[in-house]
């Protein structure tokens, strides 16, 4: 995408930094993911609890998927307010339990996380603000490290908990190609930086719906992308896993009704390719960022040589320009959307 810095966002300009935000991480949080590896291999938790909350919650994603496919341990989302409203308690002994949140201040996200650690969890925090009642309440606390982040529409923050999730369960598989995935990731979100998707503004630009649709690691950036499309661009998207497009959703798709795809070069990428081959054969308007075969959809640029397992983070780190310029077409403000504050205090 062409960069003006006189005109360019903040929104822009802090997906810029997400490159050396991640490296910074990834150097500074070393040490401390090794030690939580040790103990999580010491003592493997039965499961795997998330908890978050908009952008922070598709992260937590990523981290599903990555725990799931790599360490068998089931991952689940919990919403928060089965602690603040509804005055539940997890029977959590021995769990895993990750926070993520880029302010750390979010009132039902600190009682959830102080219940699971009074039940017995080891309680890890994924926070941007050391100085959080989040990163005081959890026993560990994974820094950011992203600095201040002025744009209400997170990107190098949510760019940053990707990397931390891939840190965290590299050193705890201990797998060597995780490990040299993750240390090749700040190059890889330089190079994603440098790709011009300006091809899919016109489409996004006048679209009133859409589907942004992702398989396994991918869902995370497909969740991610539907979501700044509401907020900064006031399009109606929904992200879906390219498996539930397949079933109901399906006879929503048609011209007026596009299709944007994530895709990366792993075991999920036949069966998504053919739908997008099936939805194109009929006339719907397909965009597919990843790889892909064709079947008359646009391209969007990417590193073909890039790891599947960094796929999803290079291809949200080149979406967010696009997210900006499509916001600017449609006349909005991407730093400052309507009714949305930068930090949000659900209860």
């Amino acid at each position: 995408m062409a960069r003006n810095p006189a005109t360019e966002t903040l929104m822009a300009q802090e997906a810029r930094e997400a490159p050396d935000v991640a490296a910074r991480l990834i150097a500074d949080n070393a040490a401390l993911c090794a030690d939580l590896a040790h103990r999580l291999r010491a003592a493997p938790p039965p499961f795997v609890i998330t908890c978050a909350r908009g952008s922070s919650d598709n992260a937590a994603t990523y981290l599903k998927y990555l725990v799931e496919t790599r360490l068998g341990l089931v991952t689940a989302s919990v919403g928060p307010s089965i602690s603040s409203i509804y005055a539940g308690r997890l029977k959590a002994r021995g769990a895993l339990f990750v926070a993520v949140s880029q302010s750390g201040r979010s009132p039902d996200l600190l009682q959830l996380a102080q219940s699971a650690r009074g039940e017995g969890a080891l309680t890890v925090a994924l926070v941007n603000d050391a100085a959080s009642p989040l990163a005081a309440i959890c026993e560990s606390a994974l820094l950011l490290r992203a600095g201040a982040e002025r744009s209400v529409a997170a990107t190098k923050s949510f760019i940053a908990a990707l990397a931390a999730e891939l840190q965290l369960c590299a050193h705890w598989t201990g797998d060597a190609g995780m490990l040299a995935a993750l240390e090749s990731l700040p190059g890889v979100l330089s190079a994603a930086l440098r790709e011009d998707w300006s091809a899919a503004t016109p489409v996004l630009a006048k679209a009133r719906n859409l589907f942004v649709v992702g398989r396994g690691l991918g869902y995370a950036a497909a969740q991610e992308f539907a979501l700044k499309l509401k907020e900064t661009c006031g399009v109606h998207a929904e992200a879906l896993s390219a498996a539930e497009l397949m079933h109901g959703p399906m006879a929503l798709a048609a011209p007026d009704f596009p299709v944007f795809a994530f895709t990366q070069d792993d075991a999920s990428l036949a069966s998504t390719d053919a739908l997008l081959g099936r939805l194109s054969d009929r006339g719907v308007p397909v965009i597919v960022a990843g790889p892909t075969r064709g079947h008359g959809a646009l391209p969007l640029p990417m590193d073909a040589t890039a790891d599947p397992l960094l796929a999803p983070i290079a291809l949200i780190q080149s979406a967010y320009p696009l997210i900006d310029a499509v916001a600017r077409a449609r006349g909005r403000d991407p730093d400052n959307p309507p009714h949305l504050r930068k930090v949000t205090e659900t209860v």
